[in-house]
């Protein structure tokens, strides 16, 4: 094992990081983040591929017993098989978190198997949030390490997102940094995500995060009993660089790990649509405003956009289910013209609507080369409109909302955890307040425990 690697030094780090080490403006970002993934966690109650994830973990896990929630059903099991379910569900409305620089979703592969974990130990609220942090700056610098070239063919949330759960779950069972080095070997060497599915509006997005957490949580509990992994699994010559990536940089690993905190830099998602759309919904939005256009005063929309835009969005000229539509630059924009909005309500009931459909007609996407030099860094939005009487008007946006320079508040996130819970039925406006106030208060917690109330108590037996 070469101990001055890149790689064991991102082990130790995870490994070591405890609550006192997090300066307090991350402490407060992390709860924000919880927060804001909680309410995707329960919006994907009901939507049937994350119904059919739930159904095999139950079916799995039919016996066992565990402390840990499987939030959309309210239900105990084993931390696996509710970091599996929890984890798809989060990442089922397009509404959880994005780092943009790693072009990466933290929330839905870090928080599923750390919360399953410290509610089967015990662990205290700051062990928790010290562990999400670690697995987010884990996954965040290896999306990053991966670089632009991956994500072309690789879903990072799915690859990157293994590793980020391993050190979660690693930090949260106090495995040393060797252990912890041999997890990211176990989990870099399951690592899977592909981009092919999009064509097809095919489900395996969210399999991509149920099996990233799990991958993660499974490679960390092995390496605490001892099992073994490759010590250079991200920088070595048969590693995840060599495989998935012609532009890795392992620099990126370490460079200023532990002054540079990486979980201050995610984004919460305004829009319930695929990240790539939102500077140009925000550009759009901010010129209707600006001119008081009328969706139907609108000839023509060209949203200059970076290359990884047209990779992922380009796939769907048209979309065949809601999933599908939020990866439709024209039905996104369509449903912001039309409706003034773009949330989850908005795509369940509106993204096949003749108006919405007709606009998405009128939009096309053209590569443009300051965005695409300033991506993934910075995530800029421009738009051209031709309207209807002739004229040609422009609008950019530099910080779209829910960039850190343009974050969320504290209201807007509650707001958005509530519509997103009520939306599906898994929680009332009332008990979403009261999980706020449990979040608030995690650092105080000695003991991390359920979360939603009315769950059945846990007998000496109880089914999966």
């Amino acid at each position: 094992m070469r101990n001055g690697s890149e790689s064991a030094v991102l082990a130790a780090f995870a490994a070591n990081l405890r609550f006192q080490d997090i300066p307090d403006s991350v402490a407060q970002r992390i709860e924000e983040l919880f927060l804001d993934w909680f309410g995707s966690a329960l919006a994907g109650k009901g939507a049937r591929p994350i119904e059919a994830i739930e159904c095999f973990a139950n079916q799995m896990a039919s016996g066992a017993t565990g402390r840990s929630e499987v939030l959309i059903k309210r239900r105990f099991t084993t931390p696996l098989f509710a970091a599996m379910v929890n984890a798809a569900a989060s990442h089922s409305v397009e509404q959880d978190d994005v780092h943009s620089g790693a072009v990466f979703h933290p929330a839905t592969v870090v928080f599923p198997p750390a919360l399953a974990v410290a509610q089967e130990i015990g662990a205290s609220g700051r062990s928790l949030l010290a562990a999400t942090v670690a697995g987010y700056e884990v996954g965040i610098r290896v999306g990053e390490f991966l670089g632009r070239s991956h994500y072309e063919t690789f879903h990072t949330t799915g690859t990157a997102g293994a590793l980020a759960g391993a050190a979660a779950v690693g930090n949260l069972l106090r495995i040393t940094p060797a252990q912890m080095l041999h997890a990211f070997g176990s989990a870099g060497t399951q690592a899977a995500g592909l981009w092919e599915f999009l064509r097809d509006g095919a489900d395996s997005k969210q399999l991509h995060t149920a099996k990233a957490a799990v991958n993660g949580l499974i490679a960390a509990y092995l390496a605490k009993e001892g099992f073994t992994g490759a010590s250079q699994i991200l920088e070595g010559a048969k590693g995840m660089a060599a495989g998935m990536s012609r532009d890795a940089d392992p620099q990126k690993l370490t460079e200023r790990l532990g002054s540079r905190w990486a979980t201050l830099e995610t984004s919460f998602k305004y829009h319930a649509s695929c990240r790539h759309t939102h500077p140009a919904a925000d550009a759009l939005q901010k010129l209707i405003g600006t001119h008081r256009l009328g969706w139907n005063q609108i000839a023509k929309v060209t949203a200059h956009v970076h290359q990884a835009a047209i990779d992922v969005l380009g796939a769907v000229e048209n979309p065949l289910t809601v999933h599908q539509a939020k990866f439709s630059m024209g039905t996104v924009l369509g449903l912001l013209a039309v409706f003034g909005r773009a949330g989850v309500q908005d795509f369940e009931n509106h993204w096949n609507e003749p108006r919405v459909v007709a606009f998405r007609e009128r939009v096309r996407m053209l590569p443009d080369a300051e965005v695409d030099r300033a991506y993934p860094v910075r995530w800029i939005g421009k738009i051209t409109v031709l309207t209807t009487d002739g004229r040609t008007l422009q609008e950019r946006v530099d910080k779209p909302k829910g960039d850190p320079e343009n974050s969320l508040s504290r209201r807007e996130l509650e707001e958005k955890a509530i519509e997103l819970a009520v939306y599906s039925g898994a929680a009332s406006e009332e008990e979403m307040k009261a999980i706020f106030r449990r979040i608030r208060d995690l650092s105080n917690v000695a003991k991390v425990g359920p979360f939603l109330p009315q769950l059945r108590s846990l007998p000496s037996s109880q089914p999966g």
